[in-house]
């Protein structure tokens, strides 16, 4: 199988982890009040989990690194330190989309409908949202966008599927989406303990990174657009 280091710091909440064998073997996750900062404290972070892998003896064979959307200064500080042991170790980089990540701990422990359609969410300013839509096995429905959310911004997917709502943007919304397929679903937030499964299978498929090219999906790169243009509602 295969050992990752996982890094994340895509919000307020930094942590890495390492995965051995589709197993979480260790994490660690600290917070600050707000986005980015927190991953100043990443090298002492990377530093603790080397150290344990080190310690008994466990070859790495890639770094995964959350690739965005997210804080512009927690990407660039996560995906510098990626490349830099991808470098030093002669290893493989591996970038998970923030927006698939945080649908990981949805499936995994909540009772889900198998038409549900969910929607992770990571917030931006006044009532703009990075958002994407994905099926529960992870394929895209819509893909990752800026949006500017009112009463009918997710009215297309909600008049068919329930829809779950959540991460850091999506609390603000929901007095704003007034539908009986809205569910609100608190406290899921982009971890590097939940980026396991979607690392080792972009791995295994051989889906790797240019370590010297590579460059996160900054929220700055996001024009908002309300979702009627995007499916061409005039």
């Amino acid at each position: 199988m295969s050992c990752i280091l996982h890094i994340e710091t895509s919000t307020e909440v930094c942590s890495v982890a390492v995965s051995e064998d589709s197993h979480v073997i260790y994490h660690d996750e600290r917070r600050s009040d707000h986005k980015g900062a927190s991953a100043e404290q990443l090298g002492t972070m990377v530093d603790d989990a080397l150290s344990f892998t080190d310690s008994h003896a466990i070859p790495f064979d890639a770094v995964a690194v959350s690739g965005g959307p997210g804080s512009y200064t927690g990407l660039r500080i996560g995906v510098s330190m990626a490349k830099g042991i991808c470098y030093g170790r002669d290893l493989k980089l591996i970038a998970v989309p923030t927006l698939e990540l945080l649908c990981v701990p949805v499936l995994l422990r909540e009772a889900v409908p198998d038409d549900a359609l969910l929607c992770p969410m990571l917030d931006a300013r006044r009532m703009e949202v990075y958002a994407a839509i994905y099926d529960r096995s992870l394929k895209t429905v819509r893909q990752v966008n800026a949006d500017v959310v009112d009463a009918s911004t997710y009215r297309a997917w909600l008049d068919q599927h329930p829809v779950y709502f959540f991460g850091n943007g999506a609390s603000k919304c929901m007095d704003i989406i007034h539908h009986d397929n809205a569910h609100l679903l608190e406290g899921v937030e982009p971890l590097a303990r939940w980026m396991q499964p979607l690392a080792e299978r972009r791995l295994l498929n051989g889906q790797t990174e240019d370590v010297a090219y590579y460059e996160p999906f900054y929220l700055k790169d996001f024009v908002a657009k309300p979702a009627r243009d995007l499916l061409n509602i005039k």
